[in-house]
């Protein structure tokens, strides 16, 4: 990997946030094949925390790091235990972003002593859906922002409800960051992300399954030319 100038994560959204997972699980030629895509543009990249040993994690991250990239670990963890695991693990491996697991005020407070960006769950998650009332998930969204975190993972699309109703209510009624994240496989559903706006959002799955035609380079480019249009 050579240097690179690293892009400025603090501009407006919607940002693709390119995961090297699938099926929940960051896949193990993971550095292969961001390397063959690094100049595809997309600055936010990211993994799951199961997958991959930490000392591969740690030199993907590094590699990323290099390549001017901003790079984010989900957990889905719903333990506090786990949760703390995974923050560990972030800050260890030299994330930028922590997003997922349901939220802890531990986990909250590791990731501020260390310079991670925490971005936890809202609503009621089992067995990765969501459920819930909308009204009730924007509430614990807005309870949860007041404990201090960076933002709001959101994963709009597992949610067992009228989902275009959750994602662009929660995106509109938060003053901090959102990140929708699971499921995105569709121009129908970059439509919808397009109109609610939020910060980022992620595709892993759909890129290595072909959703968005080409190869993986070229669908990151047809995904980020799209949202321009």
């Amino acid at each position: 990997c050579k240097e690179r100038r690293k892009e400025d994560d603090a501009m407006e959204g919607p940002h693709l946030t390119v995961m090297l997972t699938h099926h929940d699980i960051t896949v193990p030629n993971a550095m292969d094949i961001f390397l063959e895509a690094k100049d595809a543009p997309a600055d936010f990249w990211g993994f799951k925390d199961i997958g991959l040993p930490e000392r591969e994690m740690r030199e993907l991250v590094q590699c990323m790091k290099r390549e001017g990239k901003t790079v984010f670990l989900e957990s889905l963890a719903y333990t506090e235990e786990e949760g703390l695991q995974s923050a560990r693990l972030a800050i260890s491996c030299g994330f930028d972003y922590f997003t997922g697991t349901n939220f802890f005020p531990k986990i909250q407070q590791l990731a501020s002593e260390n310079g991670l960006r925490y971005l936890p769950f809202v609503g009621k998650r089992r067995d990765h859906r969501l459920y819930g009332e909308i009204d009730e998930i924007i509430a614990h969204a807005r309870e949860v922002s007041a404990q201090g975190v960076y933002g709001i993972n959101l994963s709009g699309f597992r949610y067992v409800g009228d989902a275009p109703a959750l994602i662009t209510g929660l995106v509109h009624a938060m003053d901090k960051p959102v990140s929708i994240v699971g499921s995105i496989d569709s121009y129908e559903r970059l439509d919808l992300i397009k109109k609610a706006g939020p910060w980022t959002f992620t595709v892993g799955g759909a890129f290595f399954e072909g959703k968005f035609g080409g190869t993986f380079s070229e669908q990151i480019e047809a995904v980020v030319s799209y949202l321009k249009k």
